[in-house]
């Protein structure tokens, strides 16, 4: 049934979803009033099953490309090319140093960690790192930052931990490479690991998800809304609202690696945005979505975060999947510690070691 509803409320696709035009989705101003969707004369229409909740998903899509610039087409999906630069064998897995093709003119590197001794096909997991962590220190590499690349692989899932935009050795600059932010960019190059992952004999390629923390917190949850092949997505220290960030400061935001369109079109004003985070944690129902929003979180306001799932949430119970979505607000700092990082994959493992 749930899967059902997947078909209803995902346009259909072959590896990319289809974005809607973002001409056509009208201004939501108040962004946690989910519940319902806008026509286009603006007038208000409420959101009772799943029919309705694609149209506002809909428009959800189409104003996070409005700041984020457009999805790349199947076009660019050019062969992966997969070059492997280095191997290393592990007690129980082997490590690789790889790049791959994400268009035809650059490249991504990444580790891509294999469990030893499989049998059968695995689940698989997309790593994202945050600002303080290129994808060699997820992989194990480097002491006193979050390994779950390397933790996941040790419990049987097949990882890959590419680099983000403008950091570690993936400094292509989205604008030379065609995209309007650093975000899709970065967003696409996610996509395109997943395409690898499904592309590898190990991988089970219908149990997929994706985990990241800070940077890589919000950003598994944008390569979830456009890529519905992943099936649980975690997100540690990674988001508030628009409206809450730094007190309505939005600077952070703006940097070549992030949506510039934030400052230069937007005026880095939160109320105009047009699409905010509660529609980004709703756009990924029914899948299954796990947020851990730590108390004393520097970077992001906890409060603002307990209001996005909320808000969310109301979307997972109107799909039927009201236990799909877990948010856990503990002690502690920003950051992803052990016991984090432990409660998150016993959530992982519950939706992609199912039997």
């Amino acid at each position: 049934m749930l899967w059902a509803l997947l078909v209803l409320v995902h346009a259909p696709l072959g590896t990319a979803e289809a974005p809607a035009k973002a001409e056509q989705a009208p201004f939501y101003p108040d962004k946690m009033k989910l519940l319902v969707w806008r026509d286009g004369q603006g007038a208000e229409h409420p959101v009772s099953n799943p029919e309705d909740w694609q149209r506002r998903r809909s428009h959800i899509l189409a104003n996070m490309q409005l700041v984020m610039g457009p999805l790349p087409g199947p076009a660019c999906r050019v062969p992966l090319d997969v070059q492997v630069l280095q191997t290393e064998t592990l007690p129980e897995l082997t490590r690789k140093k790889i790049s791959y093709a994400a268009t035809k003119d650059y490249r991504v590197p990444a580790y891509l960690l294999v469990p030893r001794g499989l049998t059968g096909r695995a689940p698989a997991m997309l790593c994202l790192h945050g600002t303080g962590g290129p994808r060699g220190r997820t992989a194990g590499l480097g002491a006193d930052y979050p390994r779950y690349a390397l933790e996941l692989a040790q419990r049987g899932y097949v990882t890959i931990a590419p680099d983000y935009v403008l950091l570690g050795e993936n400094q292509t600059d989205p604008e030379q490479a065609g995209f309007a932010s650093g975000t899709m960019m970065g967003v696409w190059n996610h996509m395109r690991a997943v395409d690898l992952l499904q592309e590898l004999p190990e991988v089970d390629p219908e149990r997929i998800g994706c985990v990241g923390v800070s940077l890589g917190g919000h950003n598994s949850l944008f390569v979830g809304v456009f890529d519905p092949r992943l099936k649980v997505m975690v997100s540690s220290s990674g988001f508030d609202s628009f409206n809450d960030y730094k007190g309505g400061d939005l600077s952070g935001w703006c940097q070549p690696r992030y949506m510039m369109r934030i400052q230069n079109v937007y005026g880095k004003d939160p109320k105009k945005m047009p699409f905010d985070f509660p529609e980004v944690l709703a756009a990924l129902a029914p899948r299954y979505l796990y947020v851990h929003a730590p108390l004393d979180d520097s970077n992001f306001r906890v409060e603002s975060a307990r209001r996005c799932v909320g808000a969310a949430s109301a979307i997972y119970s109107l799909l039927g999947a009201p236990d799909h979505i877990e948010a856990v607000y503990p002690l502690g700092a920003h950051g992803f510690p052990p016991e984090a990082r432990g409660a998150a994959y016993r959530f992982i493992d519950r939706v992609l070691k199912r039997p």
